[in-house]
């Protein structure tokens, strides 16, 4: 194992999200005692389980850092410098119903930027990852092989999150989004209620992915934006402008006509046409 002088943020928060994988492919299947949280959320003893797991890495590496865990919440100073965001299973309710479409997502935030990020497929056996100006696939074990991801439109597939909140409804929604005549024309729709599938943008297995929400410092969206945003794609909020700086949500295209058709629907949705 690397000491914590010599091993990367980047390198961490891989060896972070193995950690809360290898507690969520261990725990699946079995018969979990949930938390519920409101409104329909819940979380199981898997995701509390991952999370341990996960801030057991990271704190040991990194004490003096800040963290934000889904289920433990926030931990040292307020405006620390450095905070790590941390999702120990997204599609908990794919999980919990023996479905295995999950992430394990960790993001470090210095200052107003993301600089290393990682998303685990605990059941795939691959860690996408960047820090901060590459994005890469890591395949295998510990010591498995690094592969340049490469984003594609190709496939047509659009993965389209219909999970609210919806901050920005009427003006915008994700369903309504679906029956635009311009989708079914270019696209092909996804519903996979798992931010896994914003990485799939990133690795050319998704031609976009779409979704509302205010997602500054979200520990589901964080660590996908910036592996999207290192392997190229297009990513802006829903209308145009980049991440976090105008109305919210989220668009991620493999390329600039993607998103070109994707923004056209979506004005059109707000403006009452089509």
């Amino acid at each position: 194992m690397l000491s914590m002088n010599t091993e990367s943020d980047a390198q961490l928060a891989v060896r972070a999200v193995r950690a809360g994988a290898a507690v969520v492919r261990e725990m699946y299947g079995t018969s979990l005692q949930r938390f519920e949280k409101g409104g329909g959320d819940f979380a199981t003893a898997a995701d509390v389980a991952a999370e341990k797991a996960i801030l057991d890495v990271l704190r040991t590496a990194r004490p003096d850092d800040a963290v934000t865990g889904e289920e433990s919440g926030r931990t040292g100073a307020e405006a620390a410098e450095r905070r790590w965001l941390v999702d120990p299973l997204c599609g908990t309710l794919n999980y919990a119903v023996n479905t295995m479409v999950v992430a394990v997502n960790v993001a470090l935030r210095e200052g107003p930027s993301i600089t290393a990020a990682a998303a685990a497929d605990p059941f795939g056996g691959e860690v996408f990852w960047t820090d901060g100006e590459r994005a890469r696939l890591r395949s295998g074990g510990t010591d498995g092989t690094d592969e340049e991801l490469a984003p594609s439109s190709g496939s047509r597939l659009v993965d389209v999150n219909l999970d609210p909140p919806f901050p920005n409804a009427p003006g915008f929604r994700a369903v309504t989004l679906l029956a635009d005549p311009g989708f079914a024309e270019h696209f092909r729709p996804r519903v996979v209620s798992s931010t896994l599938a914003v990485t799939w943008v990133a690795a050319g297995r998704r031609a976009a992915y779409v979704t509302d929400g205010r997602l500054r410092d979200s520990v589901h969206f964080s660590a996908g934006i910036a592996i999207c945003q290192a392997a190229g794609c297009v990513v802006t909020d829903l209308h145009g402008l980049p991440p976090h700086t105008g109305a919210g949500g989220l668009v991620v295209a493999a390329d600039a006509e993607t998103h070109a058709l994707l923004m056209e629907m979506i004005r059109n949705q707000e403006s009452g046409v089509g």
